[in-house]
């Protein structure tokens, strides 16, 4: 940084000051769901706590399971996220998965496209904004309870550019 920066950086934080521990909010706010202007609570499923990860199995039966990897669940719906921004994607993505389980769908898939090679990057790295972010977002507080689990599917339905996800029975 130069000295120009630093002395900008010190008159914009000249004020900043620590908060007291006793103005810190100690309690997590409940989880609410934004959809369409309205707030619904996801009241059932508020207590558990799950963080599915890319092909974790821990929740599952072994015929579920292996009913799922087979694909035997048909796909009740599907998002396909080419051409979304990564903020439309995220609250389409929200949506699109609590309004899935809201209407008690079981399998989903989201298209996240493999993305595109960026001409100065090098051909091995990892590439496709959406196609790392989605596993990220679907790991969420707000989503986690409502996912079972999520793979890549078979190339029919789109490979590695698409999660195919078991969501769970709303009970």
């Amino acid at each position: 940084m130069s000295e120009d920066d630093d002395m900008v950086w010190q008159e914009a934080t000249a004020n900043v000051r620590k908060l007291k521990q006793a103005n810190r909010i100690q309690e997590k706010p409940q989880k609410k769901v934004r959809l369409k202007n309205e707030t619904q609570e996801i009241s059932v499923l508020k207590n558990f706590h799950h963080e599915p990860d890319l092909g974790t199995t821990a929740d599952i039966d072994k015929q579920t399971l292996r009913r799922f990897k087979r694909e035997e669940f048909g796909v009740e719906a599907s998002l396909d996220l080419h051409g979304f921004t990564s903020d439309q994607a995220f609250d389409a993505v929200h949506r699109f998965i609590f309004s899935s389980f809201c209407q008690g769908k079981r399998a989903v898939l989201i298209v996240t496209g493999k993305g595109l090679p960026h001409p100065e990057q090098d051909i091995f790295e990892a590439r496709g904004v959406l196609k790392q972010s989605v596993p990220e977002w679907l790991k969420s507080e707000e989503l986690s309870p409502m996912i079972l689990t999520f793979i890549h599917p078979s190339a029919k339905l789109g490979g590695s550019g698409a999660l195919y996800i078991l969501l769970r029975r709303k009970r």
